[in-house]
């Protein structure tokens, strides 16, 4: 079963939809508001949850810092409302959930790209 933790920059109401469908979930905010991103990122992989973010420096953390993650969606979306984030999650988790654990996949309007 996929897990995911929801970043504080992804909202609350993405963590409740993917609740709604049945998903393992955390929200940041719940349990440890304001945490540092290393902080974030640490707990995802211990618990082997796909992150799921808005903030880019989690790509300098993986890439530059080579800091290592269970899978991270970060959505950069121009139109960023909730109801467009809970769209693009659905449709990453759909067509991409092998590609999910393991992979760094950024989302915009127009492309999805998946790093290893």
């Amino acid at each position: 079963m996929l897990k995911f933790l929801i970043d504080e920059s992804a909202g609350k109401k993405l963590h409740l939809f993917l609740v709604e469908k049945g998903f393992d979930v955390k929200f940041v905010g719940d349990i440890m508001p304001r945490a540092l991103d290393e902080e974030i990122l640490k707990l995802a992989e211990k618990e082997n949850r796909i992150l799921i973010t808005n903030d880019k420096d989690f790509g300098e953390l993986i890439y530059r810092l080579r800091m290592s993650s269970f899978g991270v969606i970060l959505l950069r979306l121009r139109k960023d409302l909730p109801i467009s984030r809970q769209i693009y999650t659905s449709y990453v988790i759909d067509k991409f959930v092998d590609k999910l654990k393991s992979h760094f996949i950024v989302v915009t309007e127009g492309k999805v790209r998946v790093r290893k």
